[in-house]
Formats: C-alpha cells, structure tokens, sequence
C-alpha cells in the first residue's frame, strides 16, 4: 500500500512525503522530459524502480523555489546532464538544478517565476513508459478560462479579464445569452429611446406605446475541437517517427481557425499547445462551454502498414459496432494512463464528469454528423470504412452533446503519413470536416436549439 504523510517542515513549511511499499534504493534515471504550457507546466522524471520523495516551498528566496528531496536514486553524471539539458523556456520555471544533498538523497530545485500550485504523484509502469515522478505546476492564479477548469477552480472564482481573453469573452457572452431578456446586460452604446410623454394638447388623444421592434436571435453554434493526445502521450507513432500528437494538433488549430471565419460559429480548443489534458479535462471543457458540438482529431495506426483511409466514430450505447472498433475505443481510453493522470483526483476531476449523459438524440444527431463529414472526407482521401461506425469512447461518453471522433488517415501506412504532415493536406481536412458540419447543420438544424 502507498503511503503519503504530511509533516511540517522548517518555518511552518508543509512538506509532502510519499514512500511505496516496495520501495528500494539504486533507481536509476531513464530520461527527464518538461512540458511547457499556459494552462501548466509538467515536468516528468522517469526512472527504473519506486521512489521515495517529499517536496516544499522556500518562500523567503527570490526567486521562489521549489525543492524535491528524492531517497532511493542514484545521482550521476549523467543524470545531472539530463537535468541541465531541460530548457526552462517555460512560463513558470526559471531554471531547474540536481545535486547530492545527503548520503541517499539528491535534491532538485526549480527556481519559479512566479507562484505555483503543484501535483505531484508517481505512476506506475504502463505501456512503454517506466515508473514516473510527475510534477503539474499549475498557476496559483489562473490567468484563462482553460486554465481554471485543468486546476479545477470552483465556480464563482473567475477573476479573469474578459476584455483580454477571447475565450473568456466568448465564455461570457455565452452566460448572458442564457438569461432572461430582463436580466441581461444593458448596452451602453445603444441610447434607451423613451416613449412619447403626453401634453394638454393632445391630452384627449390616447398616446400609443412604441412599436416593438422584431429581435431576432441569432444562435452562434459554439464547437469544442479536441486535438487528441498531447504531452507524455504521443499517441500513434509513423514509420518516418511522425507523432500523432503533433499533425491532430495542426489539423486541430487549422479547423478552429477555419470555424471562427464562420460568423455565428465559435470555436474552442481544447488543448493548443503540446501538453496532456486528461479525459476528464477535455469534457469539463465542453461542459463549461456549453458546447452544441464536439469534433476529437485523431490519426489511427494499425500493425500492418497497408492499413489506410479515414474513419468517422461516433459512440454506442450497445457496444462496439466492430472488432475494431472496440479495440480502437480501448487505445483512445488508456490516453490518461499513458499522458499520467494523478490518481488521488481521479475521484473529484474525472469519474464525476464521465458518466453517461447521452441520449437517442444525441447519438442519433453524432452519427448524421459522423455521416456528413465523412461524405466530405470521402473526396480528399479513400474511406477506411464506409459507415460511421461506433464504441464507448470515454472523450464521447462524458460530453452529453453530438460528439464524434474523425480518424483522419493512417499514420502506420507511410503514404498517408506523408499526407497527414502535408500542411495544404491538412487544411484539406480541417475544410472537409467543417463543409461536414455546416451540411449537417443545415440538413437538422435541432442542435442549435438542443443547450
């Protein structure tokens, strides 16, 4: 059993102490990777055998440090090199130093640009990866929307400027749409024209009210865009060493843009950058945003390389439509064991937002937009299966709204991971699915109506 203690530490600092059961000296270090991004910064230690660590703050330097005491690793050469290697062209560490602190124990120190609030936790071996000592520092004072909703602050703490956040604008604008005629904002820029006043001239004239002028609402389709995996998660991998991770992010950026020249569609991204957003995450995003769609950007891989064509996905309340397919969902839901997700939050950041909220509606709307886009992803490359298929993948299950996940081509096949690292070619993809949902939208335009 892992044990974790809380102890004080000089000055009334806490100290965070955490010792696995099998724990034993001599790990040695594998490879020291950071992260760097707005929403936080990860760094990852991976490492051969379990750990035993505590961390705290020295508050009284400047600049402000964090210190992580690690007993049961080996400090080498080598590893000082690695941690001197880790560029800190990052927004919250300054620099990063290791050395020999005590017999048994070596000591790393961040130097923090500014104040932080940390994770940290240690995962157990998965996949390709060895055991991993995970710090997230997440701004002790998010400063974005996304930001707020990955350190998990609670409703009603948002102080973020909306006039210097686009999405918070859009966030905002979103929040008075929804609320009664009589409670929304007023806008200053439009003077209030008062009704006539009557006069003893015209006393004996009943005075007519103003004429009500028609509103008309106009509904901005708001789409949250989910580059797939990111950070410690590389996803799939090519032949030519092209990750997954990285075309999905381009072809994801590439959509959003092409969304927002729309003009009542929005989008939101959910990652913009190279780092890990759990499942979790990515669904609290789209329930923050309220979103009326949702478009997961992956690129399949299979063992053989002649494996090819895109694919649509949408979710199934009856299981996998196909072999694949179940195999498929199961590689896209082990994305937080491989990206590492720290499982003491599991509880209170993830198992409460993925939870089945989907209807016959919504699975229903998932596969007519499934359907369309890959009508339109028909014409820039061949189809790996005709139909939108279907199995219970998490990022679709939490969401609640039209959800579906568009493989776009096959990374493993070398031919069209050429293609997927094509950037007129990506462009291709991003129009392809968005000329998808605009025929959908206007074939069943119920989804406008539907948050």
């Amino acid at each position: 059993m892992r044990r974790r203690e809380l102890i004080a530490g000089a000055a009334g600092t806490l100290l965070f102490s955490f010792l696995p059961a099998d724990f034993a000296r001599g790990a040695q270090m594998v490879a020291v990777r950071m992260w760097p991004a707005q929403e936080y910064t990860r760094v990852t230690l991976e490492h051969d055998g379990p750990l035993k660590f505590k961390y705290f703050f020295v508050r009284s330097s400047r600049p402000l440090r964090l210190v992580v005491d690690i007993e049961g690793l080996d400090f080498t050469a080598s590893l000082k090199k690695q941690i001197e290697a880790v560029k800190a062209d990052d927004p919250y560490i300054q620099a990063m130093r290791i050395g020999q602190y005590q017999p048994g124990i070596v000591r790393l120190v961040m130097d923090l640009k500014t104040d932080v609030k940390p994770e940290v936790f240690q995962l157990k071996p998965f996949a390709n990866y060895k055991y991993r000592l995970v710090f997230d520092l997440y701004p002790a004072v998010p400063v974005d929307p996304i930001s707020k909703i990955l350190a998990g602050v609670a409703e009603g703490e948002d102080d973020t400027d909306v006039e210097d956040d686009p999405l918070a604008a859009l966030l905002a604008d979103l929040e008075n749409e929804k609320k009664p005629e009589s409670a929304k904002d007023p806008e200053p820029s439009k003077p209030v024209k008062k009704p006539p006043v009557a006069t003893a001239k015209d006393d004996k004239k009943p005075v007519k009210p103003p004429a009500k002028q028609p509103t008309q609402k106009k509904h901005r389709l708001i789409i949250v865009v989910d580059p797939g995996h990111g950070g410690e998660d590389p996803g799939a991998i090519g032949r030519n060493k092209t990750r997954e991770k990285d075309v999905v992010l381009s072809i994801g950026k590439l959509l959003a843009a092409e969304i927002n020249k729309e003009p009542d569609m929005r989008a939101i991204l959910t990652r913009s950058s190279d780092h890990f957003v759990s499942l979790g995450g990515r669904v609290a995003i789209a329930r923050k945003a309220r979103a009326h769609l949702l478009i997961s950007i992956h690129a399949d891989a299979w063992v053989k390389s002649s494996a090819r064509g895109s694919s649509v996905f949408a979710l199934s309340q009856r299981g996998a439509t196909s072999a694949s397919a179940r195999w498929l969902a199961q590689r896209q839901n082990e994305s937080d064991l491989i990206g590492g997700v720290n499982i003491a939050n599991v509880d209170k950041t993830v198992a409460s937002v993925l939870i089945d909220m989907t209807s016959s509606w919504t699975i229903s709307y998932s596969l007519g937009l499934g359907a369309a886009v890959l009508r339109e992803m028909k014409k820039i490359n061949r189809l790996h299966k005709e139909k939108v298929e279907q199995a219970g993948f998490a990022v679709l299950k939490g969401q609640g709204i039209p959800s579906i996940l568009v493989e776009t081509a096959f990374i493993s096949n070398p031919q069209e991971e050429r293609l997927l690292k094509n950037r007129a070619h990506q462009r291709k993809i991003a129009r392809a699915i968005l000329t998808g949902i605009k025929k959908q939208i206007a074939a069943n335009p119920s989804v406008l109506t539907s948050s």
